[in-house]
C-alpha cells in the first residue's frame, strides 16, 4: 500500500524506505522488481530507483542478474545493535539460562510490537527434538502463549481495538474469532499463564507469562515442548519454573 503524504517530499522518501525494508524483512528470499510492485504499489520507476540505492547503501540485496531483491546485510547489523543495547535482554539473560537448565525445553523472551510478538532472546533444548526458534522472529499474538500472556494485561476493549474481528489461523487449533480469544484472556488473567495448544505449530505446546514491570506489559518469557515429550509432571514444573523466572524478571526490570 502507497505511503501517506506527510506533507514533505524527504519524509515521504523516509517513509517508503521503511515501508519497504518491513516487506523485505516479512517475507524472505528474493523478490522480482514486479512481485515488489504489485505488493506495495508504488511507481515502478521510482520504486527500481529506490531499491537500486538501497543496494547501493547495503540495505538490500540483489541476486547475480540484478532483477530480484531481498533484504541487505545491513538490516542485521541495525537489528543486533537493538538487541545488544536493550536493558532488558542484558537483564534477562541470567534468568533466561537458568530457566533453559530447570526445564531442558527451548525457552524465549519476546516483546509486543502492534499484534506480533517479536523473539528478543531464545534457549534452545539440548533435546533432540525440539523446536525451531531464531532471534527476530514475528509472530501474531494471537496464536502464540507468549502474545496471548500479553494481550492479558491489556482490558477487553483495548484488545477488540487492536484485533481484527476475524483472526488469521496458523494451524487448526487457532483462534480465529476475536471474541473467543477475549474469552480466553480472560482465564490467562486468572491463572497468570497462557497456553498455546497448537495454535502456531502442530505437536507443540508452550506456556508463557507476560513480564508485568510495566503495564500494561510488552515483554513475556515462554517455554515450549513437543507434545510428546509433555507430562502431567513435567507441564507443572515448567509452570512453577515460568513463575519464578517472572519474578526475577520482574524485578529486574523495575531497577532499569
Amino acid at each position: 500500500m502507497p505511503a501517506a503524504d506527510t506533507g514533505g517530499a524527504q519524509v515521504k522518501s523516509a517513509v517508503r524506505t521503511v515501508e519497504l525494508l518491513e516487506y523485505f524483512a516479512g517475507r524472505p528470499g528474493m523478490h522480482s522488481l514486479a512481485s515488489v510492485q504489485e505488493a506495495i504499489g508504488y511507481p515502478k520507476s521510482s520504486l527500481y530507483m529506490l531499491l537500486r540505492t538501497l543496494v547501493d547503501l547495503g540495505w538490500v540485496e540483489t541476486d547475480a542478474t540484478g532483477t530480484r531483491y531481498g533484504i541487505g546485510v545491513r538490516a542485521l547489523l541495525v537489528g543486533t545493535s537493538y538487541i545488544d543495547g536493550d536493558e532488558v535482554v542484558a537483564a534477562a539473560r541470567p534468568t533466561l539460562d537458568r530457566l533453559s537448565d530447570d526445564t531442558t525445553e527451548t525457552i524465549h523472551l519476546a516483546r509486543l510490537d502492534g499484534t506480533d510478538v517479536v523473539y528478543l532472546a531464545t534457549r534452545q533444548s539440548p533435546h533432540h527434538l525440539r523446536p525451531f526458534a531464531r532471534v527476530g522472529r514475528r509472530l501474531p499474538a494471537h496464536a502464540t502463549s507468549l502474545g496471548k500472556a500479553l494481550l492479558a494485561t491489556y482490558t477487553d476493549e483495548q484488545v477488540r481495538a487492536m484485533l481484527p474481528p476475524t483472526l488469521a489461523p496458523l494451524t487448526e487449533h487457532t483462534h480465529t474469532d476475536r471474541e473467543q480469544l477475549i474469552e480466553e484472556l480472560r482465564t490467562v488473567r486468572e491463572q497468570g499463564y497462557a497456553v498455546d495448544r497448537e495454535e502456531h505449530t502442530l505437536g507443540l505446546r508452550c506456556f508463557g507469562v507476560a513480564i508485568p514491570y510495566r503495564t500494561p506489559a510488552r515483554d513475556a518469557i515462554s517455554c515450549s515442548v513437543p507434545v510428546a515429550r509433555l507430562t502431567a509432571g513435567h507441564e507443572q514444573m515448567i509452570k512453577e519454573a515460568l513463575f519464578e523466572a517472572r519474578e526475577r524478571l520482574t524485578l529486574a526490570g523495575r531497577r532499569l
